[in-house]
């Protein structure tokens, strides 16, 4: 089904209609079944719409888990969960849950996140992605020896550890990363971006269908749509 490009004149614009997104489609999930799953990416862009999210009324409950996770304890300034839990502090009705241990050793990190997403099997209401300069999401980097396997429509799995490589200086740290397939699992996929570094990547990625830029794989996952949200 590929993807529906919306193109905003500033970042402000971008989260203002991603925010509005976020808001119906935790109403539509509370409507239809009483709670609503997310599935959210951590990192500067979305977080204002986390916290007009959080700003809102609901009449049930709403569930967050990163996309991706560092490994690193739950207050390390790196964390993406840590980043989430403070963006929905102000709001009871919302809750985290993380796919990584609170001191964040690998191992126990990997099953407690396939623990967690076995047990909440259901279709995410929306997932929100970034995307790197690489082509990344979700912490499926290029480099990574085991690309492939998160990636793999196929493989039946929900998470992998994962390490890219290079390491980015900022956070040279392995990950959690939830698998395309389960990313997929969603009722509404959002992949945000801005600049104009990204916006060549995208329209590469557009070009190479699965092939490489990871980004390509969720672009051209068949039966999927995904919505692309950029500015400048």
């Amino acid at each position: 089904m590929g993807w529906i490009e919306h193109d905003h004149p500033s970042t402000d614009a971008l989260v203002e209609q991603v925010a509005q997104q976020l808001q119906h489609a935790c109403r539509e999930a509370i409507h239809a079944r009483g709670a609503a799953w997310l599935a959210l990416a951590g990192g500067r862009t979305p977080l204002p719409a986390y916290a007009r999210l959080a700003a809102s009324e609901f009449e049930g409950s709403i569930t967050a888990v990163p996309t991706d996770e560092r490994c690193v304890p739950h207050d390390h300034p790196a964390c993406n969960l840590r980043a989430l839990r403070e963006a929905f502090a102000a709001n009871r009705g919302i809750t985290t849950a993380g796919i990584t241990r609170e001191d964040g050793d690998e191992g126990a990190s990997l099953a407690q996140a396939r623990a967690l997403l076995a047990l909440n099997a259901q279709p995410f209401d929306l997932v929100l992605l970034g995307m790197g300069t690489d082509g990344h999401f979700a912490s499926l980097f290029p480099g990574a020896a085991n690309l492939a396997e998160g990636l793999a429509m196929e493989s039946g799995i929900d998470a992998i550890a994962t390490l890219p490589e290079p390491l980015p200086a900022e956070a040279p740290f392995a990950r959690i990363s939830l698998t395309l397939p389960r990313l997929l699992r969603a009722r509404t996929i959002l992949l945000v971006a801005t600049g104009e570094d990204k916006r060549r990547v995208l329209r590469q990625a557009r070009q190479q269908d699965r092939g490489g830029h990871p980004v390509a794989a969720l672009l051209h996952a068949r039966d999927h749509r995904v919505q692309v949200h950029w500015s400048p």
